[in-house]
């Protein structure tokens, strides 16, 4: 784990650089925001401790929100996705299960594999973040269009950083 921290810190400042500098600014109204930052816990090795997943979460969440000036909403979206992480990851694991050294990707675990362990997460991500967002169920039909909309806006995002980050 530790000959990955390099790699994986640089993915770290790359995601919260690359969130507040262009995705903070491609703000199109309420309805499109898309929280490229949760790629970074996407992208963990399979094999990443599940303290180590919260403790990175948390840690990222709370510099979003420095710059972003959100009181805790994406932290606490991306800790609860990180904490959720290894639940999808056994709801979508391959039949023979992940080898070890894979990483979730799309060139070592497929597009169809990456689609579904992306979207489940991506989507749970942005309905935590926008309900927490609304504090209420009043707007329940607004609120759920704006996580929709960033869910899919989101997940094109990190699906074409796969094939930009990690050509074959």
């Amino acid at each position: 784990m530790i000959k990955y921290l390099p790699k994986y810190l640089l993915i770290f400042i790359t995601c919260i650089l690359l969130q507040v500098v262009i995705f903070n600014e491609m703000q199109i109204s309420r309805f499109l925001n898309p929280s490229f930052y949760v790629l970074f816990i996407l992208l963990l090795p399979f094999e990443t401790p599940k303290w180590l997943q919260l403790i990175s979460a948390f840690a990222l969440g709370l510099i979003i929100d420095a710059f972003m000036n959100t009181a805790g909403m994406n932290t606490a979206a991306i800790v609860f996705i990180a904490f959720l992480r290894p639940a999808v990851l056994n709801l979508v694991s391959p039949r023979e299960g992940y080898e070890p050294g894979s990483f979730p990707r799309i060139a070592q675990m497929g597009f169809s594999w990456f689609l579904k362990y992306s979207l489940i997460l991506i989507a749970l991500h942005q309905f935590a973040l926008f309900f927490i967002e609304a504090m209420s169920f009043n707007f329940v039909g607004l609120t759920l269009l704006v996580a929709l909309t960033n869910t899919i806006a989101t997940t094109f995002f990190v699906i074409v950083s796969q094939f930009i980050m990690f050509k074959r």
